[in-house]
């Protein structure tokens, strides 16, 4: 029987020690934290999205940080068999908006509790309060790990599942990529992925809290359209956030060198002649107010004045006193209301990590090691990223299990 060590307990990490138990293995389970799963844990806004019912390509393409890399591992271990896995043992899921998978409990406890009964029931050890520093090597073989406490664990084989750099609150401290970086592995820089924005705009404290549904963002980078989402985004008090702004912000960190401004189309169903017309009516049937009052039910009020000024309007100017290429000028501020970006917040408030162990140096089938036999890379450690709707969890559950699933053989 192969001796499996898993390093992580996080998503990545159960599924591992799951995949190499039912194939036989003796497996034990090293976390640095208290308790696993502390991440999983607040997934999701605290509901976990477990993964999303869409098809194998349409999860590729959600996943723009070496997606392709990943099409063997999501063969092996479908969105479907996460899914399964979970209902046999007793959790109720459910499908929401845009396909995403959550549990009927909209807890994330109930999710980290189901895969923890499966590692009992399987006979896996979960050594918690533990921290690897060294993945120990004979020859072109690794061997086991050194923990900081200085007790060696032997194995055939060792899964480093340790996560990314982002939340280390949860133990997501960038750990893994030290003990790949000590075996010779090369990291791709780390950056943050799926993370808020930070504006210098003057208005950015006075929109607070606002949520705008239904726009479209678009990010320049020195003039040039970098990219552009369609959704939902939010102010907040240093910049936005919200689903939008979190997929567009790995191309924002690639960026941060260049002058960026983030265009928002406030009014993205309607082209710029229908806006022009929508306007006018408007114009018209309040045309007695002042221009901040006869626009209330074009935007949110807050966003208004914000609008005005960028369109270089006076707010307490009589709506039946704009000219037409006043209004135009409206109209072209509504389809690009402009926020100058200055960054991203800091890795650790990322939701995951980009850059991590080269897939280069990985078998995209067995997630095996190609610089030495028996050692494994899952989930976050590797230089993989996805957005927001359950597809970076999906690629952590497939990674462990095609790598727990290999390790059992090794």
């Amino acid at each position: 029987m192969n001796k499996v060590i898993v390093v992580g307990g996080g998503a990545a990490g159960l599924l591992a020690a799951v995949a190499a138990a039912e194939h036989g293995a003796q497996v034990t389970v090293l976390e640095k934290m208290f308790k696993p799963g502390k991440k999983l844990l607040i997934t999701g806004k605290g509901r976990c999205n477990i993964t999303n019912d869409c098809d194998l390509q349409e999860i590729i393409k959600n996943i723009p940080g070496n997606g392709r890399f990943l099409n063997s591992a999501l063969r092996q271990f479908t969105n479907e068999d996460v899914v399964k896995l979970l209902n046999d043992n007793g959790l109720e899921t459910k499908v929401e908006r845009g396909g995403r998978v959550f549990p009927v409990s909209d807890q994330a406890k109930d999710v980290v509790d189901t895969l923890l009964k499966i590692l009992h029931d399987l006979g896996v050890e979960l050594v918690t309060d533990i921290c690897v520093t060294e993945v120990l090597t004979d020859t072109e073989k690794v061997i086991g790990v050194k923990t900081k406490s200085g007790k060696v664990f032997k194995a055939d084989a060792v899964i480093v599942a340790a996560g990314g750099a982002s939340y280390p609150g949860t133990g997501s401290d960038g750990s893994g990529f030290k003990l790949a970086e000590k075996l010779g592995h090369a990291i791709i820089p780390l950056k943050p992925s799926l993370v808020p924005l930070t504006s210098d705009s003057p208005y950015i404290p006075d929109l607070q809290g606002l949520s705008l549904r239904n726009v479209q963002a678009t990010v320049y980078s020195s003039g040039s359209k970098a990219a552009s989402e369609f959704g939902e985004m939010l102010f907040t008090h240093f910049g936005v956030s919200g689903p939008i702004i979190l997929s567009l912000s790995k191309t924002v960190a690639a960026l941060l060198k260049a002058n960026i401004d983030l265009l928002i189309d406030l009014k993205p169903a309607l082209t710029f002649e229908k806006l022009e017309a929508r306007v006018q009516r408007d114009f018209e049937q309040y045309s007695r107010k002042q221009l901040l009052n006869g626009m209330k039910d074009l935007l949110p009020q807050r966003l208004i004045p914000v609008v005005l000024d960028q369109a270089y309007l006076d707010e307490e100017k009589p709506v039946n006193q704009i000219s037409k290429e006043e209004r135009k000028r409206l109209v072209e501020v509504l389809k690009g209301l402009s926020v100058s970006i200055t960054g991203t917040r800091p890795l650790a408030e990322a939701i995951v990590t980009a850059g991590g162990v080269s897939i280069k140096e990985i078998e995209p089938k067995t997630l095996r090691s190609k610089l030495w036999q028996g050692l494994y890379f899952a989930g976050e450690v590797i230089d993989i990223d996805g957005y927001t709707g359950g597809y970076n969890l999906q690629a952590a559950f497939s990674t462990g299990y095609a790598a727990g699933t290999a390790a059992a053989y090794q």
